[in-house]
């Protein structure tokens, strides 16, 4: 009995038309309009990636190494994902073969092994993770290059730069678009976890300063990191594809998504467009740019920003066999001491007018002139590639990984830039191959051939045509250029059922706690304390989301979490965190800001909703006339330029975004969390608010205290209570309250409850009288033991110029 496949083609004229593993089907061996049939341009590519690329990974780790010669055993994050990055796009392109001898198959699952072998790598150093979370140092962050065989780390902090906020963006860029197109990476909950800890990393992108993609930091090598461009168009490009994407796919569930801080997303995005053109401070333009505001990341919003930035690159940068990586890079130049780590002082000089260039660059502009539709482009830096190619011993083309000054040239090319001819690296030549270069230049002749389009290696569109904008439908929309007419939808909360009808003599309609229930109102604390729980797993060591304030953004959508509908007050209405809002006039400004940044920073489909939270305080005294022209204004529809909706809030909720924390649910053995609503506040019945013509400053008699509180250090606990009882001077309240609070704790018990509701107490009275020493002695007794010594200076200079608040934080600090 013959086994199937066994027939020779002539056993049979019907055997080739259903086809076979062997046999591919007739239809692609239609000619194409360059007279060459579709498998045939396809057999050449695969030919080419198995040569070039494939040939080269790990059958272990899956990863492909930093040289291709000699015996290499490390290999870098950065270089690995573009060589699965080529491995999947030509799959992409053989996806259109019905019988691609499987082909399609293989090639995917190459890039799946070395997504996969990375993810493997990154998992076994999940302490350092955790550990970066809490303290994003160099000598705290993930390894970036790993032993190709085992996933071991290599090379230590001391002699390599490990912190590249850039590739780690780019691991999940690579990760959100090669899942959309239906691959399948992610396998369990374990790895979900670990994945949504790398975006809590990679949220603080905006204030980490790293050694950027040529691992080098500062410009002048000396070992210093600085904040760059292109790391943080890479996290701020990371943080809006993988944003509500679900790792498992089609095949996902609720917990299997992935949830981004959407207010550290935008000072990302505030950071980018501030620093741009530049890449850093000591960078005046880099190449690394290119894949930040272009393939793959597509970071830049702001067409005019892009067209400065690039235009800069290409006019600093650009040379005859490729680009420069910065001006006076020392990198590989016959002047560079390659014995040693670090430059000296001043020594970058040497290297003016003999930098190394690159070809690599020459590709990355190919690619972004096919997504951008410009062919001119295309054709220039085809015919520029062309000449700085060369051939391997099977006909493929190598691409060289830089170009050289010789030593003997180096004098004539100083004195006169781009006279002198250069010679390329080893790698590229004789069989040794720049993997990186080599993968890249795949994706460009595959785009250029239309074997696959920009939509297929961009599934999650990162790059829309301006023409196409307003048709996408995005979580993060990149839609900056456009003009973003919002209408912030506003509710008023009363603090308490009194000041709601006395605000109704007014005709400010509010509403109270109790009036719009079952919707409760949280303080942003609670949001906090439920996205603790976010992505924490006890087997890897990681303990979820970092205790980071929500801001106005995230407050301005709607939750679901363990059945409740909940919302959430900004935090400038929060007392507890912001000392300053017993200051009536900055709370009306900064809620004026917020409402700008809102409205300037929305892109989400649906309204933002913006509580604002009146208690009794804010319309005591003098406060009260600017508290109701605020009122009015929101009445009115305009609030400083912002257009703003006022209405009940069962009625807003409808046009919100809501966001279901469905992460609380995952394990029901567990102990749910108990979290506390903003409550009403409860008066005696028939009472009326007191409002004050005026509240005059304390006089500097009022705020001093009447006790010693070095006298009371001895004394029981049971005789402060009743000095507690007995005194009437807040400011000495303040001090035997703040006693208590280090000897028994918070949740000591008092006649007006713990220890903490005692001082928040004394903390409202104190700011309405303007008893700022109390006031301000209370709240840094609560915070500052959560302060380092120089986030004091921070909130002196918030005093607004008060030298009794500024003095005040000092001697209570010290």
């Amino acid at each position: 009995m013959s086994r199937f496949g066994d027939e020779s083609p002539s056993s049979g004229p019907n055997q080739a038309r259903y086809g076979s593993v062997y046999e591919p089907l007739k239809s692609i061996n239609l000619l194409r309009q360059d007279g060459e049939t579709l498998w045939d341009k396809l057999d050449k590519y695969y030919s080419a990636i198995k040569s070039t690329v494939l040939n080269y990974q790990s059958p272990t780790t899956g990863l492909f190494p930093i040289k291709t010669f000699a015996e290499c055993n490390e290999a870098k994050v950065r270089d690995n994902l573009y060589c699965a990055a080529s491995s999947w796009a030509l799959a992409l392109a053989y996806r259109r073969i019905d019988d691609d001898k499987g082909r399609t198959h293989e090639l995917e699952h190459c890039a799946i092994k070395c997504m996969r072998g990375i993810l493997y790598c990154y998992m076994r150093q999940a302490d350092k993770v955790e550990q970066f979370k809490q303290d994003p140092s160099p000598s705290k962050c993930l390894h970036s290059v790993f032993n190709i065989h085992t996933g071991d780390e290599v090379l230590t902090y001391d002699i390599y730069c490990h912190l590249q906020i850039d590739s780690l963006s780019l691991f999940l860029l690579y990760l959100v678009e090669m899942i959309s197109s239906g691959l399948q990476i992610i396998y369990n909950t374990d790895e979900v976890a670990f994945i949504q800890n790398l975006v809590f990393c990679v949220e603080r992108a905006y204030r980490v300063p790293d050694f950027g993609m040529w691992e080098r930091g500062s410009k002048y090598n000396n070992g210093s990191t600085e904040l760059h461009s292109s790391s943080v168009g890479l996290a701020k490009a990371a943080l809006e594809a993988i944003n509500g994407f679900n790792l498992f796919g089609n095949q996902g569930c609720s917990w299997s998504v992935i949830f981004v801080d959407i207010d550290a997303h935008n000072r990302n995005r505030q950071t980018l467009c501030s620093l741009l053109p530049r890449e850093s401070r000591s960078h005046n333009t880099d190449a690394a740019l290119l894949p930040c505001i272009s393939y793959p990341a597509f970071a830049v919003d702001d067409d005019a920003l892009y067209n400065q930035t690039l235009d800069k690159i290409v006019r600093k940068l650009k040379g005859k066999y490729g680009f420069k990586r910065f001006l006076r890079d020392g990198y590989r130049t016959a002047r560079e001491d390659k014995n040693r780590l670090f430059y000296k002082p001043a020594e970058i000089k040497l290297f003016d007018g003999i930098e190394c260039e690159f070809p690599l660059f020459y590709i990355f502009m190919i690619i972004d002139g096919v997504f951008r539709g410009n062919s001119e482009q295309v054709k220039e830096y085809q015919i520029l590639l062309e000449p700085v190619l060369f051939q391997s011993y099977e006909g493929h083309a190598v691409v060289p990984k830089y170009y050289y000054v010789p030593a003997d040239f180096v004098e004539a090319e100083q004195k006169n830039h781009g006279s002198q001819k250069r010679f390329s690296s080893n790698s590229g030549r004789d069989g040794k191959l720049f993997l990186w270069g080599q993968s890249l230049y795949i994706i460009a002749k595959l785009l250029v051939d239309g074997l696959i389009s920009p939509r297929d290696i961009d599934p999650v569109r990162r790059y829309v045509p301006p023409e196409d904008q307003r048709n996408v439908s995005m979580r993060y929309s990149n839609q900056g250029p456009l003009e973003n007419d919002v209408v912030i939808h506003v509710a008023l909360i009363a603090e308490s059922q009194r000041l709601q009808v006395f605000l109704n003599t007014y005709g400010i309609q509010t509403q109270t706690p109790q009036q719009v229930e079952p919707i409760q109102i949280w303080p942003q604390q609670e949001l906090v304390k439920a996205y603790r729980h976010l992505a924490a797993n006890q087997k890897l060591g990681l303990s979820g989301r970092p205790e980071r304030p929500v801001g106005c953004i995230g407050t301005s959508k709607i939750y679901r979490i363990l059945g409740k509908t909940v919302v959430c007050y900004p935090i400038v209405f929060d007392l507890s965190d912001f000392y300053m809002s017993q200051d009536v006039m900055l709370l009306i400004d900064d809620i004026k800001n917020a409402l700008q940044f809102i409205k300037q920073y929305w892109k989400m489909h649906g309204r933002p909703l913006f509580l604002v939270l009146i208690r009794e305080d804010n319309i005591r005294g003098s406060r009260f006339n600017p508290v109701l022209d605020m009122l009015a204004s929101f009445k009115q529809g305009n609030v400083g330029g912002v257009k703003v909706h006022v209405d009940r809030l069962q009625t807003l909720i409808s046009g919100a975004v809501v966001e279901q924390l469905d992460f609380l649910r995952v394990h029901e053995s567990e102990e749910l969390p108990q979290f506390k609503s903003f409550e009403e506040l409860e008066l005696p019945k028939h009472s009326k608010v007191k409002r004050q013509t005026s509240t005059p400053n304390a006089s500097d008699l009022e705020q001093q205290p009447e006790i010693n509180i070095n006298d009371w250090k001895q004394t029981s606990t049971f005789e402060i209570l009743q000095k507690l009882d007995d005194c009437s001077c807040l400011a000495s309240q303040a001090l035997l309250a703040n006693l208590l609070l280090k000897r028994e704790g918070p949740d000591f018990y008092t006649k007006e409850g713990t220890v903490m509701d005692l001082l928040e107490r004394i903390y409202r009275r104190a700011g309405t009288r303007k008893l700022w020493s109390a006031s301000f002695a209370l709240f840094i007794s609560n915070l500052f033991k959560f302060l380092k010594m120089h986030e004091v200076v921070y909130l002196s200079n918030s005093a607004g110029g008060n030298a009794e608040m500024t003095a005040c934080i000092k001697r209570t600090f010290v």
